[in-house]
């Protein structure tokens, strides 16, 4: 025959004509590869392990002629194929990110972030600081520590600061001389340090600490009791707050000194040094409605005198905020109490505004762009650079892309510098703003710096840390397409196969992201990467509600869940089922958050999909109102207000109604700490769709708040791709060796 036979259905990386090609490698016969993924259904396995034996001729290595069906079949996949990106490459890669660039714009201190190998299973998290020389690419371990993180240069350029655990297991600032060196604790502050910032003489820093009101109480922690006398005692990845709050502190450098600047029941957090060095700007919330709705406002702190005035009257939504040179206004990223600049539900869309001690904010930049912020308390914000030359530069996303944007203080068009095609978690420019180091996640890789020219934005990347296991576990391939309907243009994401073959049948995963105000970016996630390199083409749709399209966009889901979105995500799928290469009868559902609301609204709905993956749902809105941490804050907003004056809609709009109608297989996944979709709601539907006697399993993350797939331990998280993964395989009759 040859050297060749053919087998039904089977392919080599070489070719595609149905055959497998017998190749010699150091004296030693081999067989081409052939993998075993969710392309290769039962029905087709069975038929490749029951060939006749005439198409396992003598041209075969006697290895292979002398075997079981079964056996040639399994040698056949364990050959030299790329192999997948399984939920196990959380201990493969490694991630470079929250870069600094020096002054100078010479160097670049970042945080190189990896899971350190320990018992089976599990890991630890570590992350040091590296710093880089741009004129080389030298690269150098600065510190040594385990979970060393948040580089940054003073402003003199003699030392670098970062954070690192204390003895007690505290965060606490830390500084080195900026040549190298021994590095010595800074501040020592019982509640830690979140955040902080360097003063611009380089002799203190303000940082962001817990202060409790209790902590002088000998009790043990768990020993205590809580009194609530607020709606927004507790917080997603904190826990129980009770009276507790965060503050601004400002911290000699040279003795340690700390002295605290803010005060009160409410959170304060991402300090900012006026250039003169005399006031602090952060965001905090105290109006006299917070409890019930979401807000961030810009503050000002005199350092000296302690007195405090908000800059952004008008504004809700504070998301991040920079300083002019001449320390008298802040150019923020916001939006309004009301009218055509109001958007609700969270960041789903943002302006460019100034704001001064006195008179209205001012928006500067369109809704072509959404400028990027933080989620308060637990991320930190980016920063917004207000140059010499007249230009506010900031992070902004624009249609799934992110990009460094400009915008004139006077106001005008809006300029995207840089490529597009990736996301931008962090950027960091030099002090002529005329370079940046960003961190970028694109396509084809999980997370690497990037240098951009802000001139004539050519970017150039600077590290490739997964290099070579992204050489061996290629990813999956990006396409997009956009549909109209009912009045809005829908863009969607297709993740392909790295060896994506048209001429075969597909099995297809619908992935839902978050928000609704989240957005799926041309960006690596192993949502999309897991199933994508198993074999699955991904269905990833920005359906209206999605940020970075608009605010009309953005704001077309409000009180309206499970309606025009739903229909967005189905006509989406409509789509792709035309498609030659995708299998309509074998289709999977999934999402987080209002992804795992919207996967089991859909199941509810319709019968079409074979299995559905619904992580950390929001299952019934009406229970959901009292026992989340934004319940009240974010359901009034995004629902139909307050649920004495809805409890119709509330109800009809809950995927626990529609249990009964459910037909399609259910796994559960959910952090018992979750307090932002808590885990009852999961507990309700499980208990509904297992009482009806419907097919439902529910899988319980010990200790995993909502953000756990982010920041949670490394062997849960890879857990829950694994159960995921494995899901998909059961109810669409995928099997694999391993």
């Amino acid at each position: 025959m040859n050297g060749r036979w053919p087998i039904p259905g089977a392919r080599s990386r070489q070719e595609s004509s149905g055959v497998l090609s017998l190749s010699d490698r150091d004296g030693a016969t081999r067989l081409a590869a052939l993998r075993l993924d969710a392309r290769t259904s039962r029905t087709e396995r069975k038929e490749l392990v029951a060939t006749p034996a005439l198409y396992f001729s003598s041209a075969m290595p006697p290895l292979l002629a002398s075997a079981r069906p079964t056996d040639c079949f399994n040698m056949i996949m364990e050959a030299s194929v790329p192999a997948r990106i399984a939920p196990d490459f959380i201990y493969r890669i490694k991630s470079a990110g929250d870069p600094h660039l020096s002054a100078d714009g010479k160097r670049a201190a970042f945080t190189l972030a990896w899971v350190e190998p320990g018992p089976p299973q599990v890991g630890q998290s570590r992350s040091r600081i590296v710093v880089m020389e741009l004129s080389g690419g030298a690269l150098q371990e600065f510190t040594q520590g385990e979970s060393d993180s948040t580089a940054r240069w003073s402003p003199g350029g003699s030392m670098l600061a970062f954070l690192r655990k204390d003895e007690k297991g505290v965060r606490q600032v830390w500084v080195m001389p900026a040549a190298g060196g021994e590095s010595r604790k800074v501040s020592a502050l019982c509640g830690g340090v979140f955040d902080y910032a360097w003063s611009p003489d380089s002799t203190r820093v303000a940082v962001v600490s817990d202060v409790d009101p209790q902590a002088d109480d000998k009790a043990p922690k768990h020993l205590r009791t809580t009194v609530v006398r607020r709606i927004r005692y507790r917080h997603d990845g904190m826990g129980l707050r009770g009276e507790s709050a965060r503050h601004i502190f400002v911290v000699n450098v040279a003795d340690g000194d700390a002295s605290q600047v803010t005060g009160g029941d409410e959170d304060d957090d991402s300090p900012v040094w006026s250039p003169d060095g005399n006031k602090i700007a952060f965001m905090s919330s105290r109006a006299a409605d917070r409890d019930s709705v979401a807000r961030s406002e810009a503050y000002v702190v005199d350092v000296a005198t302690r007195k405090m005035a908000c800059w952004s009257r008008g504004l809700s939504q504070v998301v991040t905020m920079g300083w002019s040179p001449d320390s008298a206004r802040l150019a923020v990223a916001a939006m309004e109490d009301s009218g055509p600049h109001q958007s609700k539900g969270g960041m789903s869309q943002n302006w460019i505004y100034l704001c001064g001690p006195r008179g209205k904010p001012a928006a500067i930049s369109d809704d072509s762009v959404r400028p990027s912020g933080a989620y308060r308390v637990w991320q930190v914000a980016p920063e917004i650079r207000w140059t010499e030359g007249g230009d506010i530069l900031f992070l902004a996303d624009a249609h799934g892309q992110a990009y460094v944007c400009s915008v004139p203080v006077a106001g005008g068009s809006v300029r995207k510098i840089g490529p597009g095609g990736q996301s931008l978690a962090r950027w960091s420019p030099d002090a002529k703003a005329r370079k940046a180091i960003v961190a970028a996640v694109t396509p084809g890789s999980p997370g690497d710096l990037h240098l951009l020219d802000l001139v004539t934005g050519k970017q150039r990347q600077l590290t490739d840390y997964n290099r070579d296991y992204l050489a061996s576990h290629p990813p999956a391939k990006l396409e997009k397409f956009k549909f109209k309907r009912s009045g809005f243009e829908i863009e969607c994401r297709v993740w392909l196969p790295p060896d994506f073959n048209p001429r075969r049948k597909h099995p297809m995963v619908l992935d839902i992201h978050g928000g609704p105000a989240g957005v799926f970016y041309d960006a690596f996630s192993p949502f999309h990467q897991i199933p994508a390199t198993a074999g699955y083409v991904v269905l990833a749709v920005n359906p209206r509600g999605s940020s970075s399209y608009g605010n009309n966009f953005a704001r077309a889901v409000e009180g309206e869940w499970g309606e025009e979105d739903y229909q967005d995500l189905m006509a989406a799928v409509d789509i792709m089922c035309k498609k030659s290469y995708i299998d309509p009868s074998r289709l999977a559902v999934t999402g987080y958050s209002y992804g795992g609301f919207m996967s089991a609204w859909a199941v509810g709905h319709t019968d079409r999909f074979k299995a559905a993956v619904v992580g950390a749902p929001c299952i019934n809105l009406e229970s959901m109102y009292g026992t989340s941490d934004i319940g009240v804050s974010f359901g009034e907003s995004s629902w139909r207000g307050p649920i004495f004056e809805n409890r119709a809609w509330y109800r009809t709009h809950s995927p626990v109604t529609y249990a009964e109608k459910v037909n399609t297989p259910v796994l559960l996944l959910h952090g018992e700490s979750d307090v932002r979709c808590p885990i009852e709601q999961s507990e309700q539907y499980f208990v509904a769709l297992k009482r009806l006697g419907k097919e439902v399993e529910f899988v319980r993350f010990p200790g995993c708040d909502h953000g756990f797939l982010r920041f949670g331990p490394p062997n849960l998280r890879a857990e829950y791709y694994e159960r995921m993964l494995a899901w998909f395989d059961r109810h669409l009759g995928i099997e694999r060796t391993s």
